[in-house]
Order: C-alpha cells, then sequence, then structure tokens
C-alpha cells in the first residue's frame, strides 16, 4: 500500500468521484454476480404485473372464443334439426296433399276413410314433430342444453298416451 499512498493523495475531487464510480461498478458486478438484485423503482415489479395482466386478458379472451364457437356450433345444431324436421315435414304433407288430390273420392263429401288419412297424416305431423301445436304434450320437454326440436327419427313410434 506504501506505492498508493502518493496516488491517493494526489486525485483531485474529480479523481476521487471516478474512484468512487469505479469502485460502486465494481461492488455491483461482484454482488449482481452473486444474485443481488437492486430495483429501487420496483421496475421489474411493475414489468410482471403487466405482464400478469397480459395473460389474464388473453386466456380471458381465449376462454370466450372457445365459448362462442361451442355456442355457434351448438346453434348449428339446432338449425339443421329444425331445417331436417322442417324437410321431413314438407315430404310428408307432399305425400298427403297428393294422395288427396289423386283418390277418387277428391271431390265427394269426407268419407270416413279420407277422415282416417287425415287423422293419419296428423299423428306423422304430430310422431316427426311433437311439438306442433295440437299435438299432445311431449313426454319428456326439451331440458337445459337440449335442442328445443327433437331431431325426427325413422325408427321412433309414437307414444300411445
Amino acid at each position: 500500500m506504501i506505492g498508493l499512498s502518493p496516488v491517493l493523495r494526489t486525485l483531485a475531487p474529480m479523481g476521487w468521484l471516478a474512484l468512487g464510480v469505479f469502485v460502486l461498478a465494481v461492488a455491483a458486478v461482484v454482488l449482481g454476480g452473486l444474485g443481488f438484485r437492486w430495483d429501487p423503482f420496483g421496475l421489474d415489479r411493475r414489468r410482471l404485473d403487466r405482464a400478469e395482466a397480459s395473460v389474464a386478458a388473453a386466456t380471458q379472451q381465449a376462454a370466450a372464443r372457445t365459448a362462442e364457437a361451442e355456442g355457434q356450433a351448438g346453434q348449428v345444431a339446432r338449425l339443421d334439426a329444425a331445417v331436417q324436421s322442417a324437410v321431413t315435414l314438407e315430404r310428408a304433407t307432399a305425400r298427403s296433399i297428393q294422395t288427396a288430390r289423386t283418390a277418387d273420392d277428391s271431390s265427394l263429401p269426407l268419407p270416413a276413410d279420407r277422415a282416417d288419412r287425415l287423422r293419419d297424416h296428423d299423428r306423422e305431423l304430430c310422431r316427426i314433430a311433437p311439438d306442433l301445436v295440437g299435438c299432445p304434450a311431449a313426454p319428456h320437454p326439451a331440458g337445459d342444453g337440449e335442442p328445443a326440436l327433437r331431431v325426427a327419427s325413422s325408427s321412433r313410434r309414437p307414444d300411445p298416451g
């Protein structure tokens, strides 16, 4: 240390300032290497909070998009069921109309067999779409998450009651 004392005595105030900055820089590098982090303004915490808020917003938006896609898929399924029911009803009605127009008794007063055909057609319509006006109430009304219209099935038979 004897060699440094003349150097230390000859330092001007700017030299002392430079030496202090150099010592602080060396200390910061050594302490940083040891894992010490000094953040007096909390910048890392603010950055972390912004990142967490961004992740939460992205997660919420993804959940909203997922719910939207599921809702749209359900809507498409209900629409398909309604269209299928409408097509089936149209076919059944067209057959009934064609049979009625080509029947020998189409211009005569309504006899019993013609009334039976009409009742059969009504039962067919109620079998296809039991929610139609004039049909007996469905035994199991649609619950939460079930489509309001039931899909027609050729193997399904109408309830006798």
